[in-house]
């Protein structure tokens, strides 16, 4: 079982990069402070689990909300398949 804690950024000069850094990539400002962790720990040698990055990629896509103007170009048939 996971922890999820919280963390607070105190410093303005950080918060406003990261929002700079979100806004520019379109990324969320959990997505970048991620990268920005998971790069600085390759550099040092410690890289991140990838079940971990896959895991936290998994998280922030399940919550991305439904569009109700949302459609698939696709059709499929019964078994799930394009048909």
């Amino acid at each position: 079982m996971s922890l999820i804690m919280a963390l607070q950024i105190a410093n303005p000069v950080v918060v406003r990069k990261v929002e700079a850094l979100a806004q520019a990539t379109g990324f969320s400002k959990t997505a970048v402070v991620e990268k920005a962790v998971d790069r600085m720990l390759a550099e040092i040698g410690r890289p991140a689990d990838a079940a971990d990055r896959m895991s936290a990629l998994l998280r922030q896509i399940d919550q991305v909300p439904d569009r109700a103007d949302a459609f698939d170009p696709m059709r499929w048939d019964a078994r799930g398949l394009p048909a």
